[in-house]
């Protein structure tokens, strides 16, 4: 195990509420029903995809650049909200396990589908802690598939096999698994089904765990 990829929503921090809050605000405005169940449709995918799944309860049609505006709109919404983030919104254990993880001398890395994920970290003042962060505006195709978690191995100039990757969301998991990595799903057993190991918190995550995880999967 030489590097740790970390998706942000989830394993980081939890906007995720923010997330649905300015989701909703744009689906009343647009007079579509819209609610917490829905809402979990949207976990771990882009911006554009999210708003193509809103878009999909609405009969009407939308030209590209209403979908653009509207898309503009949500992160605006999404940006004022999180502008009140602050190091108290750190997920429990997360900054032990970074700097457990610098502490080694591992290599560390962001692979969140947010274009906002550096202003984030900025805010919880952990972006220190990472030696890359992935700009999704590069990557062309969203999760499950890998582009991603690939693009932050080779950032870090890492063979995908040495990396272990952590994830909260389905589509998350499927990413790092069909990048060739060791998976880590924050969840329910039911909903991280797939991963290699399964933590129901991230206060139980630590660089002792992850690494025997990862050397037992090695020697089975």
């Amino acid at each position: 195990m030489r590097a740790v990829i970390f998706d942000l929503d989830g394993v980081i921090t939890d906007t995720a509420e923010y997330h649905y809050l300015a989701w909703k605000s744009l689906a009343e405005e647009l007079g579509l029903p819209f609610n917490k169940d829905f809402n979990e449709k949207l976990k771990g995918i882009s911006r554009m995809e999210s708003l193509e799944l809103v878009l999909s309860l609405d009969q009407g049609s939308y030209s590209e650049e209403q979908k653009l505006q509207l898309a503009a709109k949500k992160n605006d919404l999404y940006k004022t909200m999180i502008a009140q983030v602050t190091p108290a919104d750190l997920l429990p254990g997360i900054e032990k396990l970074l700097k457990e993880l610098k502490e080694a001398g591992l290599l560390t890395a962001l692979a969140s589908a947010s274009k906002n994920a550096s202003f984030i970290l900025d805010r919880l003042e952990v972006a220190h802690y990472f030696d890359h962060i992935v700009d999704v505006a590069l990557i062309r195709q969203g999760k499950p598939d890998p582009e991603i978690f690939l693009t932050a191995a080779a950032k870090l100039g890492v063979a995908p096999a040495d990396c272990v990757g952590i994830e909260d969301a389905e589509a998350g998991i499927q990413s790092i698994l069909a990048a060739g990595m060791f998976a880590v799903g924050v969840g329910t057993p039911a909903k991280m089904q797939q991963a290699d190991l399964i933590v129901s918190s991230t206060e139980r995550l630590s660089l002792s765990l992850l690494q025997s995880s990862f050397i037992k999967k090695a020697l089975s």
